[in-house]
């Protein structure tokens, strides 16, 4: 994985090719996700080479601040025998288990650079996504869980008190929620589908110990369109927010609750997603200029959700947007 410099534009973009790697035919998690994401971001002057940096792949020592060694061997050995799939969702490929590092890596480098410039948001195009991910086990698409593992990160190495977790994937984020559970300094708070994979989310989970009220589920009915999601969106996670004034937010950006998405039934645009990044955006500012950080997970629309993954990176960079002209449209 080689390093650019680091990034110095309005928002900092984490990606490397590396991230292709993973890969399995026909599978709706691949790197034509990727391919299509920063085809279109690349084609915009306000995300211009000076926003655009990689990192180095993290250590397995950051991948056991939240999993236990039997799940990283687990995995490392089906990459060792070529690849496999762990369940009917999610697979491996020989190189999977250096991508997952490189994820991981770009994610934790995305919280660096968002502590040490706070008015500079990060975000890390990684794949394969993690919020799925439980301390043992690889689930729903998801190998290692990035968001988690960087929240530990921020709390170990940055001395952080309090960090948010907003998770936008249309799933519920089961593993990223087990992890902070009974953890009273991290908010998770969550805007999914329900009834959809995994089955958890529900309203009443808010954490237990010293975790109780820390747990926002916002389960949300098939058929919800941007309207009521934005209202969701401020009417109960910003208040939370609020609450935990938290030192870093952390985003988990799935962007499969758009109407187009092939594997749920939410009914966004990608203007919602752009709408979320400017609520988001302006919380941090009214929580004394919060660092920011969005990390890719879900999303498997290769037309419209490359174009939400734009509208976020705009909104973060604080530059205007606008809908695509056809001739920046990735239409098939």
């Amino acid at each position: 994985m080689g390093l650019s410099p680091a990034p110095t534009g309005p928002v900092a973009l984490l990606y490397d090719d590396l991230f292709l790697a993973h890969d399995s035919w026909g599978h709706p998690e691949s790197a034509a996700r990727l391919t299509a994401i920063t085809s279109r971001l690349r084609g915009e002057p306000q995300l211009g080479p000076e926003c655009w940096g990689t990192a180095l792949p993290a250590e397995d020592e950051h991948l056991l601040l939240v999993h236990r060694p039997r799940h990283l061997e687990r995995i490392r050995e089906l990459c060792r025998r070529g690849g496999g799939w762990i369940d009917s969702d999610t697979y491996c490929v020989a190189s999977s288990y250096r991508v997952a590092l490189g994820a991981v890596g770009a994610s934790l480098e995305a919280v660096r650079l968002a502590l040490t410039c706070p008015a500079r948001p990060a975000f890390a195009l990684v794949r394969p996504p993690g919020h799925h991910a439980t301390p043992e086990r690889a689930m729903g698409f998801c190998l290692f869980n990035n968001a988690a593992i960087a929240v530990r990160q921020a709390q170990r190495a940055h001395g952080l008190e309090r960090v948010a977790v907003v998770d936008l994937d249309v799933h519920h984020g089961n593993g990223t929620q087990e992890v902070f559970y009974d953890d009273g300094d991290v908010l998770y708070c969550s805007l999914h589908q329900f009834p959809l994979y995994p089955g958890s989310g529900r309203a009443e989970e808010r954490g237990e110990g010293r975790g109780s009220g820390t747990t926002v589920n916002v389960p949300l009915p098939p058929g919800t369109g941007p309207e009521p999601w934005l209202a969701a969106l401020r009417e109960q996670v910003l208040p939370a927010l609020r609450r935990h004034r938290p030192q870093l937010i952390l985003v988990s950006a799935g962007f499969d609750a758009l109407g187009t998405d092939p594997l749920a039934q939410l009914a966004l645009d990608p203007a919602a997603y752009g709408s979320a990044a400017v609520v988001l955006a302006d919380v941090a500012a009214e929580l004394g200029a919060a660092p920011m950080v969005w990390l890719l997970e879900g999303g498997y629309d290769l037309e419209q959700m490359p174009e939400a993954v734009r509208l976020c990176a705009l909104s973060l960079a604080g530059a205007p947007s606008s809908p695509s002209s056809p001739a920046t449209s990735l239409g098939t």
